[in-house]
């Protein structure tokens, strides 16, 4: 049984021994992924030259943005896992766009449900398996809910989001961090979180504390990972043009107005603006950032 901690200086201490211990094992230095000349000399550390990747919610939105940041960046293979039977429009869109950017990049498309631990834990060993690695890990999938006073929400409207946006998110990085163990190789996992997690929105608290959980999520398996090369991070976007938030702004077209206006530079995001910090947190460029939350807001939360 684990023995509380009792004061700051013990908690210095054990940092300072966990520290010391990645440090021994070569953390530092054998996290870095080696590519070649080429890629260096046009992405720099940025380059995710042959890597493979899994992207949950790549359908669409902002998964699917993950997914075409990564092929950009010269991933060799990124698996979009989603929950449609087939993809979409927009889906195979981008999959012609990949095609058409050269090399041997492709995106590919698989079926499946985050809330079934069993099935995505095959199904993420069976895709490293045929590519004989697995470095990165996008966990993207989640829903906004029913949108209601806190004093009406059921059992079953909490589950609803929690197995999606809480067990779903940790099935995926899950999954995702026993192959990289398994072929020994440093990774990087992103778990999509949101300013929901950090600040308090009205009328979604099933949202609201599901995301809040990701961000401790990603700093606990930051803190188990490091000494096996594996780096976990959130990412919290602000408010973004998603075809969740168009859902929302259906049922209250209001809420687009405010959150705009809330926002230092008066609008929503976009999608694609996200693609930046997508690519670095996959890559070496951000070698020494775990256990971080990246807030990308327009300055929503700067207030």
């Amino acid at each position: 049984m684990l023995k509380p901690i009792s004061s700051r200086s013990s908690l210095a201490i054990l940092r300072r021994s966990q520290i010391s211990s990645i440090y021994k094992n070569g953390v530092t230095s054998a996290s870095l992924h080696s590519t070649p000349a080429i890629q260096r000399e046009s992405l720099g550390d940025f380059a995710l030259t042959d890597r493979v990747a899994i992207v949950t919610g790549g359908n669409r939105g902002i998964g699917l943005e993950a997914a075409l940041a990564l092929s950009t960046a010269g991933s060799r293979t990124v698996y979009c896992l989603d929950l449609p039977e087939k993809p979409g429009e927009d889906w195979n869109a981008a999959r012609q766009s990949v095609a058409k950017l050269g090399g041997a990049g492709r995106l590919e498309y698989v079926t499946i449900d985050v809330r079934d631990q069993k099935r995505l834990l095959k199904t993420v060993e069976e895709i490293a398996t045929k590519e004989g690695r697995m470095d990165i890990c996008v966990a993207a999938a989640g829903i906004s809910g029913a949108a209601r006073p806190c004093l009406e929400y059921t059992e079953e409207d909490l589950e609803e989001v929690y197995a999606v946006n809480l067990k779903g998110v940790f099935f995926s990085a899950q999954a995702a961090a026993r192959q990289m163990d398994r072929f020994r190789m440093p990774g990087s996992i992103i778990l999509l979180a949101s300013i929901a997690g950090s600040v308090a929105l009205k009328a979604i608290l099933p949202y609201n504390t599901s995301k809040a959980a990701v961000i401790q999520m990603a700093r606990v398996m930051a803190c188990e990972l490091a000494q096996k090369n594996i780096r976990v991070n959130s990412l919290s976007p602000g408010f973004v043009e998603t075809p969740m938030t168009t859902a929302i702004f259906s049922a209250q077209p209001e809420f687009q107005t405010i959150w705009s206006e809330q926002s230092f530079m008066n609008r929503l995001g976009k999608p694609h603006e996200l693609r930046g910090i997508m690519t670095w947190l996959a890559s070496d460029a951000s070698s020494f950032c775990t256990g971080s939350n990246i807030v990308v807001d327009g300055g929503y939360t700067a207030w």
